[in-house]
């Protein structure tokens, strides 16, 4: 599996937030809800869009946008509206002033607004959102800018349709069938973006580290590109930046170099993020253990690994564990 393959893989949607939103204007919502992941499709109409502190960005029917939590973002038929609906963590909904909205707005089968009962709304839109971090994974996550746009005419995908289909159908196991067909749009949706992104240069023309795909497009340098897969197919290997220098076929000083203008860092604090990503994910699994996952992401010793870890994630491995079960039994 290469590298961009094992980002992709991570996205399991379980009992995802899944609905319709039929709105008529003027609407504007006010997204807060803390989740780590939502994927939003226009079908009809078009709208504005815009996470906090960015302009607003027209939103259009065939778009795609994915905003990466816990960042609060909005959505409105008009830049200039103010705030009619706020989504609160566990998707409630709720008015500015504190009035619960989510039975009052209820449609039909998972369809959702302000528009009169029985009306399409001249608004359209799909929601999908990933309820904790452990169904997406810590490294995509970690490799996501706070909203990626995708344009309808920058890809063509049949998975919009088939999800705005299947979200009004009620039937057995049709939340399995959303979860699976939201976890297909989403790594459709970011392969396409990665994809747009990989020859993005900076102001200076050369590859920029520091934008929110610089990981994504160092993968295409003859120097870097190599390096990178080398820590990543194998993050247990007892990595220097000698050793990954010998197996590039360079100097150790110009790995270094290359290595920090391309990816935006060091090659061994690259390598250290790497592992600690990979082990959030890898301590997720029912049977795992400190010590295995220790080993898989190249530490001898659970005691070293688990400062590591704690250092990165701000808990133990066996807390961030027990954490993301409670959330998931929640």
């Amino acid at each position: 599996m290469d590298s961009v393959a094992a980002f992709l893989d991570g996205p399991r949607a379980r009992q995802a937030f899944v609905l319709q939103a039929v709105l008529d204007p003027p609407w504007s919502l006010y997204v807060r809800d803390e989740a780590p992941l939502t994927v939003l499709a226009m079908t009809r109409g078009e709208a504005w869009i815009a996470s906090n502190g960015t302009d607003p960005c027209r939103f259009r029917v065939g778009d795609v946008a994915i905003m990466r939590g816990p960042d609060h973002y909005t959505v409105a038929d008009d830049p200039t509206s103010p705030v009619s609906i706020v989504i609160e963590p566990g998707q409630r909904c709720l008015s500015p002033d504190g009035e619960p909205l989510t039975e009052r707005f209820a449609r039909g089968v998972r369809t959702w607004g302000n528009c009169p009962p029985g009306s399409d709304g001249t608004m359209s839109m799909l929601v999908g959102t990933y309820v904790t971090d452990s169904h997406i994974g810590r490294r995509l996550l970690d490799a996501l800018p706070v909203m990626t746009l995708l344009r309808d005419d920058e890809w063509d995908s049949p998975l919009v349709s088939l999800l705005g289909d299947e979200v009004i159908r009620d039937a057995p196991g049709q939340g399995v069938v959303l979860d699976r067909l939201l976890d297909l749009l989403l790594v459709s949706a970011l392969r396409a973006a990665f994809g747009r992104h990989a020859g993005d240069l900076d102001e200076d023309g050369r590859r920029d580290a520091h934008g929110p795909w610089g990981w994504f497009r160092a993968h295409a340098d003859p120097v870097a590109g190599p390096a990178l897969r080398l820590i990543e197919d194998d993050p247990s290997q007892a990595w220097t930046v000698a050793a990954l220098a010998s197996k590039v076929g360079v100097s150790r000083a110009h790995l270094a170099r290359r290595f920090s203008d391309a990816v935006g860092e060091p090659p061994m604090t690259y390598l250290t993020s790497w592992r600690m990503a990979l082990a959030a994910d890898l301590m997720l699994a029912a049977d795992s253990t400190v010590t295995a996952v220790a080993q898989q992401v190249g530490y001898g010793s659970p005691f070293t690994f688990s400062t590591a870890f704690k250092r990165a994630h701000g808990t133990s491995p066996r807390a961030y564990r027990n954490t993301a079960a409670e959330r998931d039994t929640a």
